[in-house]
């Protein structure tokens, strides 16, 4: 017998600048899981919401590249530990967009939470892999250290709703980026909870923008916005990729290009990440010292 209420059904929203707007162009466009079944509707972004993610990530660059990357490391445990409060709802979630059963679903999203811990812990540690003292001939000391590219656009893996997601935003945003991220286009809704669950925790709003919709349509002008300094082509087609990556040239965009497994449907993102991702978005700043001699044998440092 039924109680009489009414279903409650979510509304899912972009993320943009810790907010949630509604698409700037009204449109929205249904999400089904594999069977076809109705779950929901997401926001169909347009060039404008693209443009105004590039305003906030600007906006919030500054205030996260200048935190030390210590604080970086805890905010995003912050993350992590929200995740967890939140597992049952990622599970059923991810169940339904890759059309999982509830334990593999479950394997699915505890591997995205052990791999947003992972990238918090390399935070304060990247730095001494990429940085080096130099050897110079002369009376000098040569000093290279690594600085955060800027504004990121992402475009997130297509089939890997989650798990994928998680693995290609985090290490972006763990070195100091701000990012814009396009959501699978078949499996959105995820990444847009993704983003309640960012707006609570302590990350700044506007380092992690959420966009839904046509990958290639929203894609085009972020790979040509002159404000956007790198781009990851993960969640492109071949055909998509080549066009972005010209249209990136235009400002000498640093470009990720698609993995060949990342690209599969099947790609493993449970494996061993590495580091590749976490220096992909990283630019070298090398300074010089003058040095002085010590004592009166001459001898210098």
């Amino acid at each position: 017998m039924s109680d009489g209420r009414l279903s409650v059904f979510k509304t899912y929203k972009l993320y943009v600048g810790g907010k949630f707007p509604r698409s700037e162009s009204g449109r929205v466009y249904e999400v089904t899981d594999s069977k076809g079944k109705w779950l929901g509707h997401a926001p169909q972004s347009s060039r404008k919401d693209a443009r105004d993610a590039v305003v906030a990530a600007r906006k919030a660059f500054g205030g996260w590249s200048g935190a030390t990357a210590y604080n970086r490391g805890q905010v995003l445990y912050r993350v992590a530990e929200m995740l967890e409060g939140r597992r049952e709802q990622f599970v059923r979630e991810v169940a339904e967009a890759e059309g999982l059963s509830k334990s593999k679903a479950a394997a699915v999203v505890d591997a995205a939470v052990d791999r947003w811990v992972w990238y918090a812990g390399w935070t304060d540690k990247i730095g001494q892999i990429t940085g080096a003292v130099n050897p110079v001939a002369g009376p000098f000391l040569n000093l290279s250290t690594s600085e955060p590219t800027g504004v990121v656009t992402v475009l997130a893996p297509q089939a890997s709703s989650f798990l994928g997601l998680v693995s290609v935003v985090a290490p972006v945003i763990a070195t100091g980026n701000t990012a814009v991220v396009i959501a699978s286009a078949d499996a959105p809704l995820p990444a847009l909870s993704l983003g309640e669950v960012l707006a609570t925790s302590d990350l700044p709003g506007g380092v992690v923008n959420i966009l839904s919709g046509r990958t290639a349509e929203i894609a085009a002008p972020l790979a040509s916005h002159q404000d956007v300094n790198g781009i990851d082509l993960t969640g492109a087609d071949a055909d998509l990729a080549k066009e972005l990556e010209i249209a990136a040239a235009d400002n000498l965009k640093r470009v990720l290009r698609p993995q060949a497994v990342d690209g599969a449907s099947g790609a493993d993102w449970s494996a061993d990440p590495g580091t590749h991702r976490l220096t992909a978005f990283l630019e070298t700043k090398t300074v010089w010292h003058p040095t002085g001699a010590l004592g009166v044998s001459g001898s210098s440092y």
